[in-house]
C-alpha cells in the first residue's frame, strides 16, 4: 500500500533518489517549477517536484528499469511524452510523491534551461543543504510567465512566483537574456 507523505525530509529523500537515478544514467536534468521559484524567490509549499530532463528515446528502457523498484513509471508514457512534447510523471511507491518530468525537448526553453542550470546549495527540501541542479532565476521566471499565460493569465500562484523572483533577484537578473 502506498503511504501518505509525512514531511519535507520524505520529499528530500525521494528527490535525491530520483535525481541519483537520472545522474547515474547520464541524463542531464534540473529542478524546475515551484522548487526553483522558491530557491530564486520566496519559498512556498508544493506537493510535487518538476524536473526538466534531457532524456532521449534510447534512454527510456533503462530509465524505466532503474525506476521500477521504488517508483511507478510507465515506459510508454515516457515515450509518448517525448514524442508529444509533454510531461510524464513518476510516483514514489512508498510515499506517493509525484514527480513531473518534462523532456527538455518539450518546450522551446528546455535545452537553454539545462545549459544555464545552476548548482546552488538549498535547504528548500528540508534538512541540511543539498546541492541539486536548478534552472536559473531567469529561466524559471520565463517558465512561470509562460504557465501564467497558458492558464489564461488567471493563476495568482504563478503570478506571485514571478513577482517574488523579480523582487528577490532584482538587479541580478540578466535583463538582456529575459528580453531575448
Amino acid at each position: 500500500m502506498v503511504g501518505i507523505p509525512k514531511n519535507m525530509s520524505d520529499l528530500r529523500e525521494v528527490a535525491l533518489e530520483l535525481c541519483g537515478i537520472l545522474e547515474s544514467l547520464g541524463i542531464e536534468f534540473a529542478i524546475g517549477g515551484s522548487f526553483a521559484s522558491s530557491i530564486h524567490g520566496i519559498a512556498r509549499p508544493t506537493q510535487n517536484l518538476d524536473i526538466i530532463a534531457g532524456i532521449s528515446m534510447s534512454q527510456v528502457p533503462r530509465l524505466a528499469e532503474e525506476l521500477r523498484l521504488h517508483f511507478y513509471a510507465d515506459a510508454e508514457e515516457m515515450r509518448f511524452a517525448i514524442v508529444q512534447r509533454s510531461a510524464f510523471n513518476v510516483i514514489h511507491l512508498a510515499t506517493a510523491y509525484k514527480m513531473d518530468i518534462f523532456p527538455a525537448s518539450s518546450h522551446p526553453l528546455g535545452r537553454q534551461e539545462l545549459l544555464r542550470r545552476q548548482f546552488p546549495p538549498s535547504t528548500i527540501l528540508g534538512g541540511g543543504p543539498v546541492v541539486l541542479p536548478v534552472i536559473s532565476a531567469e529561466d524559471i521566471l520565463l517558465a512561470k510567465l509562460r504557465w501564467y499565460r497558458d492558464g489564461g493569465e488567471s493563476s495568482e500562484r504563478q503570478w506571485n512566483d514571478v513577482r517574488n523572483i523579480a523582487t528577490v533577484q532584482g538587479s541580478r537578473l540578466d535583463v538582456d537574456y529575459l528580453r531575448h
